[in-house]
């Protein structure tokens, strides 16, 4: 498989500034996620490396060799879209089929590389079946060995689970993960969910109005953001203005209170802002010395975890909790104790 390098990109849509000139490296046999918020320039992006457009600047290589001025057809890349656009009118075999016609190829080749294909998808047993027919998940399946049919270098996937429910799309996302796996291809994974990023992606990129705001492992960028933006974005972190009082142990917000640990401290008097991830804060049915007192004003039971509003004085904090025998008790108007564990807290100038 290719490894794919962009120097220095950059698109404009007369005065709009799609993507403002930034560069990345997208390791061979990786597996790539474009992450961020509608109009952030994420399908722009797909579409220059694909070729459907060029870009205003930069260059783009494909294991070195530039690509930036060939057509789609000669860039031995695939692409799945969000709306899979398969042929009605055609069988699974036939869809996947398709573009190798398009290109000439020989028949006999034809029927060896789709069964090779639909085979890796699973879904040999419904080779003959028109596509409206199959359900959503296999539609999806079938866009991607009509991609992969090609044998691309490089395959590029625009949102491709959007238009499914929740248990198809984590279903979806385990396959697609297990088959990239399998065949070693260069993935690019362009969405706006960030678990879907965190769970499939080797590295991600976070995008904001054009601009790359962070690259790196998951865990690098939900632990270590480097704007406020992307705490905020990846990990939903509570973003609180404040200051630090007179011996730089405490950073205060209004009614809340947040103690360093140990041999930490901030700097005396400054103002800065605080990005608190939710499962940093911790609630306590027991007020004590030292611990903020909240009330609860909602709370919602999704199995595993239980989330809930916090209010502290002027604020409104979200807490992610493990659920337990009390946090099924929880209800609007308790009083609790709320302390904020340092280590998921990141600090960032004021703004």
């Amino acid at each position: 498989m290719a490894g794919l390098t962009l120097q220095n990109i950059r698109k404009d849509f007369g005065s709009l500034q799609a993507l403002r000139g930034f560069s990345l490296t997208i390791e061979s046999s990786e597996f790539f996620s474009v992450l961020g918020p509608s109009g952030c320039g994420k399908t722009t992006f797909l579409r220059l490396i694909a070729g459907f457009e060029q870009p205003s600047g930069g260059a783009i290589l494909l294991d070195g060799r530039d690509i930036t001025g060939l057509p789609p057809q000669d860039r031995k890349i695939g692409m799945v879209f969000q709306n899979y656009a398969l042929f009605p009118h055609m069988t699974v075999a036939e869809n996947v089929a398709y573009g190798l016609r398009a290109q000439g190829t020989v028949k006999r080749e034809i029927q060896q590389r789709v069964e090779r294909a639909v085979a890796s998808v699973g879904l040999e047993s419904r080779a003959s079946i028109p596509v409206p027919y199959l359900s959503g998940g296999e539609q999806q399946r079938v866009a991607l060995a009509r991609a992969l049919v090609l044998e691309p270098q490089v395959l590029l996937c625009d949102e491709p689970l959007s238009n499914l429910d929740l248990a198809l799309r984590m279903q979806m996302r385990e396959e697609i993960r297990s088959l990239q796996r399998r065949t070693g291809i260069t993935t690019i994974y362009v969405t706006h969910d960030q678990t879907e990023a965190m769970s499939l992606s080797d590295h991600i990129a976070v995008l904001q109005e054009g601009r790359l705001e962070q690259m790196g492992t998951p865990e690098e960028v939900y632990r270590n953001p480097v704007s406020l933006f992307v705490a905020e974005f990846l990990g939903s972190a509570n973003i609180i203005e404040g200051r630090w009082d007179d011996d730089a142990r405490i950073f205060r917000s209004g009614a809340l209170s947040v103690t360093l640990p140990d041999g930490k401290s901030g700097a005396k008097g400054k103002r800065a802002s605080l990005a608190i991830k939710p499962e940093a804060i911790h609630l306590t049915p027991a007020l004590k010395e030292g611990v903020n007192a909240g009330i609860l004003e909602d709370r919602e039971y999704l199995g595993f975890v239980t989330t809930a509003i916090v209010r502290i004085g002027e604020l409104r904090l979200h807490v992610t909790s493990l659920s337990s025998e009390w946090t099924r008790g929880w209800k609007p108007g308790d009083i609790v104790g709320v302390d904020v564990d340092w280590d998921g807290c990141r600090e960032f100038p004021a703004e």
